[in-house]
Formats: structure tokens, C-alpha cells, sequence
């Protein structure tokens, strides 16, 4: 009996999932336990093990591909047996026993009305239109449309146009023929390969009327941007399209911060708590204690409405090798500075593992983030609100500046660069500037007992 391979949903908030690769091609067997295919969330990484033994009869999407969650993927069986049944809407023509044996030929531009005729063939743009025949050979061809002009009635691309293409670029490698058809790529002249064979490592970045960049291979190299960067940007330019964003900025005097890090470190030496407590852990905690204080701060905004929250759901911006990931410590505070920390650390661990639960990196997880880039260097900078959150804290490293001790003395005094960046739609700037003040006056009265 065949049985099919669905994508997962990981997680209440993942609409769809980017297969990264296919390990386990049509014809190959399969064992219980084997890897079938790798795929991500915006955020994190995950590996679908096949629960069935036999072999891959179908597979319905290539690499690369994004796939909504539940879907149909692959179909696991024993030879000959019937799969046409599994395949996902749109993805029947993928079935080889449903090709048609012949078809109509494409009509000849010749038969196309006279104002047609007249029209100059279409400029190569993204999205031309191309008929069904067109797009099938374009597959198997591994020809961008992108980079076709089409010769039929009103700049359609037609069969004819795209077997001229896959002669103009050559002989193409399996592997080549997949990334042309992807888009984004282009191959001009003989490759590398065996009788000038193009293979991927040839493939040149395309742009609208450019074979590819100049001088790449002589200056630099262009680099596509991965999936996650992708999003990344995506969301990164949302946020700054659709929120006014502000940013204030205000020192906080450190030295409780550095007297509580020293007694947390004495009180894990002697076993007093299980928990190397940070810098950034104290900060956080304050953070927490502050919003309480602000509830304003600890929302959502919805353009003319505000999810206020009852609980703080307290962000925190973590770098792995992917890219920024921003987990939610679900209900901080109720947690101490030692459960905190633990929490703090474990989603980060998660994060660079590729593990979070993707519910936690959802924007909408959290109601207020915290950024720290102290342990760059950097002393003040301008965070994006991770939207719809209200606002975000950056947090900058310690650094001696002089302040007045009273009484005529002044000395130099180590103080931490805070930067709120909110929406200015939902917070006014009075009420900014006195949560951010809050924040510091927290961070400088802090007390924590181990």
C-alpha cells in the first residue's frame, strides 16, 4: 500500500515551510528511520525521517520549494503502484500517466490578430505570460522565463521561444538545469563541464537586461541571499513601512549592575544558586519589573487598536550563524533572576541549534523585545520593532563617563547606553521617555537576594 509523506506543521504560527533538499529522490529506497528531505521555518531547521518503508514512487516539489504545511510531498511505496490519487492540487500534470500522448501545437504567431502581429515582441520581464506547453519545456529545459521574450499574440511566451533559449544556453547539467528553472540564474557560453557541459558552480546571477553583473569573477562574487535572509529582509522592511518608529536614548549608572554580577558569581561558586547570572540576565529582569509599571509598553499595535498584555512576554534577540531569531520567554515575569537566566540561555541554545519551537519566534510571541549588542562594543544604535510589538530596547556596552557625586565631586562612573525605539502611533513620547527612564532607575536600585 503507498503511503504519503505530508509536510509537518511545526508550530501554530508556520503557514508553510522552504524544503532545503530532497535526500531521497524518486526510485530510491527507503528505510524506516532514513531522511527524506531537509526543510525551514523562517527560523529554524528541521529534517523529515520516513516513517515507511519502500520506495520513493513520487515526489511533487524540488528543491528550494515552499510548501504549505499538510501537503502532500512525496509518496513512499512498492513499485508500480498507483499515486496519482496523492497529488496535491495543481501538482496532478507532475504525474507522468496523466501527460496528454499528443497535443494541439502551440498556434503560430502567424494566426494571431493583426494588432498582435503589429506589436514588437515583449522585453524579458519577470512574470511574462507563457502558455502551460511553455512552462512544462521551461522545466524540463531548465530555462528562467524571466529571461525569455516571448513571440506569440501580445508578448506570450510560447513553446518556440523557450526551445530557442535551451539552444542559445547550451548543454546544461542536471543540477544546473534545476537552478535556471528556480529563477534568478543564467548560463551564457560553454560551461566547465565535460564538453562544455554548464554546470551550477557556472551559473551567473541575472538581472533585467544583464547576462550577469559586470566584473563578477574579476572584483567580487555575488552570493544569493538564503531563504532566512530573505525573510529577514522581508520583515525588516515591513516594520519600517508600516509603523513610525522613534528613538530615544539615556544612560543608566552601572555600578549595581556590576556589584550584583560579582555576588552572583560568588554565590554560584558556592553553590548557592545553579546559574552563571549575566549581565544582560539583570537587565532583563529590570526590564521586566519596568513594564509592569508601563503596561503601555508591553503590547501589540494593531494601527487602531492595542493588544495590551496582562503577562510580559519578554523578546530576546539571539545571533547564530542563520541570522538574528528573536524567542519569547513566555510569562517572565514570574519567573526570578535565576529562573530568568535559565530561560534566557535556553532559547538562545535553542535558537543556535536550529531547535526553537518556531511558535516562540513568531513576532507575535512576544509583547516587548530586549537587543543587546554591549558585547560588540556598540553603545548606542537604533533597534527595529519587531512588529507588532510597540517597542524594543537596545542595549549598549558600559562605558566611564563623569557624574556629579554631590557636594562638588564629580567622578567617572561606569554607565550603560540604553536605546528605545516605539511606535509612535500607540506611545507618545512623554510616556517613552518615562518608561525608558524607568528602566534605568531599575537597573540602578535593583536588588536580588540568593
Amino acid at each position: 500500500m503507498a503511503n504519503v509523506v505530508i509536510m509537518p506543521k511545526q508550530g501554530q504560527s508556520v503557514e508553510s515551510c522552504i524544503v532545503s533538499e530532497f535526500k531521497k529522490k524518486v526510485g530510491d529506497k527507503v528505510a524506516v528511520g532514513d531522511v527524506l528531505f531537509g526543510y525551514e521555518t523562517d527560523k529554524a531547521t528541521f529534517e523529515e525521517e520516513s516513517k515507511f518503508e519502500g520506495t520513493v514512487l513520487a515526489c511533487f516539489f524540488n528543491d528550494g520549494d515552499e510548501i504549505p504545511v499538510l501537503t502532500n510531498v512525496m509518496v513512499i511505496g512498492n513499485e508500480g503502484e498507483s499515486f496519482a490519487e496523492f497529488a496535491p492540487a495543481g501538482e496532478a500534470a507532475a504525474a507522468p500517466a496523466e501527460a496528454p500522448a499528443a497535443a494541439a501545437p502551440e498556434a503560430p504567431a502567424a494566426a494571431a490578430p493583426a494588432a498582435a502581429a503589429e506589436a514588437p515582441a515583449a522585453a524579458a520581464v519577470a512574470g511574462a505570460p507563457a502558455s502551460p506547453r511553455a512552462r512544462k519545456l521551461a522545466g524540463e529545459k531548465g530555462v528562467n522565463l524571466d529571461q525569455v521574450a516571448g513571440s506569440g499574440p501580445y508578448g506570450r511566451i510560447i513553446e518556440r521561444d523557450v526551445q530557442a533559449a535551451a539552444a542559445a544556453q547550451g548543454n546544461l547539467s542536471g543540477l544546473a538545469k534545476a537552478k535556471m528553472a528556480e529563477g534568478g540564474l543564467a548560463a551564457a557560453g560553454n560551461g566547465t563541464g565535460l564538453a562544455g557541459t554548464v554546470k551550477a558552480g557556472d551559473l551567473k546571477v541575472w538581472q533585467a537586461n544583464h547576462t550577469d553583473i559586470a566584473g563578477e569573477g574579476e572584483e567580487f562574487k555575488v552570493v544569493k541571499m538564503s531563504n532566512m535572509r530573505k525573510l529577514i529582509a522581508k520583515s525588516m522592511y515591513n516594520s519600517l513601512q508600516n509603523s513610525a518608529q522613534l528613538t530615544h536614548m539615556l544612560g543608566a549608572d552601572a555600578r549595581k549592575l556590576q556589584a550584583l554580577r560579582k555576588k552572583a558569581k560568588k554565590a554560584l561558586e558556592e553553590g548557592k544558586i545553579d546559574a552563571n547570572i549575566t549581565i544582560n540576565d539583570f537587565v532583563c529582569y529590570a526590564v521586566v519589573k519596568a513594564l509592569k509599571k508601563f503596561p503601555n509598553l508591553n503590547s501589540h499595535c494593531l494601527g487602531d487598536a492595542m493588544r495590551l498584555f496582562n503577562s510580559v512576554n519578554l523578546g530576546c534577540a539571539v545571533d547564530t550563524e542563520r541570522g538574528l531569531m528573536v524567542p519569547a520567554i513566555l510569562h517572565a515575569d514570574d519567573l526570578n533572576i535565576v529562573g530568568l537566566s535559565k530561560q534566557l540561555k535556553k532559547v538562545a541554545e535553542d535558537c543556535k541549534k536550529g531547535s526553537c519551537n518556531p511558535d516562540l519566534l513568531s513576532s507575535e510571541a512576544a509583547s516587548f523585545t530586549v537587543s543587546n549588542l554591549g558585547g560588540f562594543g556598540v553603545e548606542w544604535f537604533t533597534p527595529i520593532i519587531n512588529v507588532p510589538q510597540s517597542a524594543i530596547l537596545g542595549v549598549g556596552t558600559i562605558v566611564p563617563r563623569p557624574k556629579d557625586l554631590g557636594g562638588g565631586v564629580y567622578a567617572f562612573v561606569p554607565y550603560l547606553g540604553l536605546s528605545l525605539t516605539y511606535d509612535h502611533r500607540a506611545i507618545d513620547g512623554g510616556e517613552a521617555t518615562r518608561f525608558l527612564k524607568q528602566v534605568a532607575t531599575e537597573i540602578e536600585t535593583l536588588e536580588v537576594e540568593f
